[in-house]
């Protein structure tokens, strides 16, 4: 299974590097943690060192100084299993457990902010991801109770403020989205705040939670559509703890669900698929189920899998046509007969079906809203390269072309990025029309 990064090392280390702290940065703080009891430590940089290097486990009570000083929970703290209580040492993941919502969300907020140009010490295996999905798919966890110690109660129109505010900021058009991705980045750090601080309900608890999920999906995509796959990851696991804190199986499953189209973006199909028919054991809307099936096909077609791939398809058009009293999940609201015909379309392209499949995802995308720029410039490279499975370069240029300068405009990369695999199958035609003008633009 892929591994998301390669650069393996300590845990301990890991943690460091998140918070921008030395050796002697981290001896410091156990200083003070030991200090706070009225007590000393002994420990310096080159003690540190042996625990990341040598493998030297610390005494029980300085774990106990560790985890404060990495602003970890103590509950974590188990003396017998260093460092493996550390949280993202199982793969880079945090554990599912009744402590693990700010720690997962800490940890993705971390990595988040990281700059570009620093290394990141976390490998999030595809072994992890199928672990922690397994773990979800078995329900049970604690209920979320009301946080009754904390600096300062959260009140209602607080949270109302930052569910209002966020829902405001998600709504805006692709093109315009770009421009406030700092602003969900501190909505999302402001919540996982008072989830970790304040003094709330359980009323009050379940929207933060909720809420905390919502952000950390939404900001989560935008790091995967700049290429930031490692954030984009630690994000949709924090909401799935957020999620699954809510006892929202449908919401816990859209995590999971994103988890896997990333999984199948990089070519790791079979954590997609192990992802997808975990999810699909506990989602109950049918809308979010058509979504999850879709997705399915997607990755079984990717991998020639023809008849489960075409069950799939079937499951996705059955649900999306399901009726149900229950409230559409925010999250899958988009979901449409477009959305099944391209997809559907891509799935059979990959299954070889080129006519049907271009068909398919012509159909979609004349049914495609106006308002869904990004979609429409991924939709725009499927049919591109359906075209070129038809050998219709003039037409295949001009889908690619429109595709390429729609993802310049709104700012999605993710969707320049198709276009650009595509360029390779346009060589042989570069005597067609409009096709020397993509590759100069592409080139641009």
């Amino acid at each position: 299974m892929t591994e998301y990064v390669t650069e393996h090392t300590h845990p301990l280390a890991y943690h460091r590097e998140l918070k921008s702290l030395t050796r002697v940065d981290l001896a410091n703080l156990i200083g003070e943690a030991a200090k706070r009891r009225g007590l000393r430590s002994g420990t310096d940089k080159h003690r540190v060192r042996k625990w990341e290097v040598c493998g030297v486990t610390p005494e029980a009570e300085t774990q106990v100084y560790i985890a404060e000083a990495l602003a970890l929970p103590v509950e974590l703290v188990a003396p017998d299993d260093w460092p493996n209580w550390l949280p993202g040492s199982d793969g880079g993941v945090v554990p599912l457990g009744p402590c693990s919502t700010v720690t997962a969300l800490r940890e993705a907020l971390s990595t988040a902010m990281e700059r570009l140009e620093r290394r990141t010490f976390l490998t999030i295996s595809g072994t992890a991801l199928t672990a922690l999905a397994a773990a979800w798919a078995a329900g049970g966890g604690t209920a979320l109770a009301a946080q009754l110690q904390g600096d300062k109660r959260v009140g209602d129109d607080t949270v109302t403020l930052l569910e209002d505010t966020s829902r405001q900021l998600n709504g805006l058009v692709t093109e315009q989205r770009q421009h406030v991705t700092a602003l969900l980045d501190a909505h999302l750090e402001t919540v996982a705040n008072l989830i970790a601080n304040g003094r709330y309900d359980r009323a009050t608890g379940l929207r933060l939670h909720a809420l905390a999920a919502s952000l950390a999906q939404t900001v989560a995509w935008h790091r995967f559509d700049h290429g930031h796959h490692t954030a984009a990851a630690k994000l949709w696991i924090a909401g799935l703890h957020s999620a699954h804190a809510t006892g929202d199986p449908d919401l816990g499953a859209a995590m999971l669900g994103d988890l896997a189209y990333q999984a199948a973006w990089r070519k790791d199909h079979t954590t997609a698929a192990s992802l997808l028919h975990h999810a699909l054991t506990r989602t109950e809307h049918p809308a979010a189920r058509s979504l999850l099936h879709l997705r399915l096909a997607r990755t079984l077609a990717s991998q020639g899998e023809k008849r489960p791939a075409l069950r799939a398809l079937k499951a996705a058009e059955h649900q999306l046509g399901a009726t149900t009293g229950r409230p559409l999940p925010a999250w899958c609201a988009w979901m449409s007969q477009a959305d099944l015909a391209v997809d559907s379309g891509q799935a059979l392209l990959d299954l070889g079906e080129t006519r049907q499949a271009h068909q398919l995802i012509s159909d979609g995308q004349a049914l495609l809203p106006t308002t869904r720029d990004k979609t429409r410039g991924v939709f725009l490279t499927y049919q591109a390269a359906s075209h070129l499975q038809l050998k219709e370069p003039e037409r295949a240029a001009q889908a690619a072309t429109e595709a390429l300068n729609l993802s310049r405009r709104i700012g999605a990369p993710r969707c320049e990025h198709l276009v650009r695999e595509l360029l390779l199958a346009f060589q042989p035609y570069s005597s067609a029309n409009g096709v020397q003008e993509l590759l100069d633009l592409a080139a641009a």
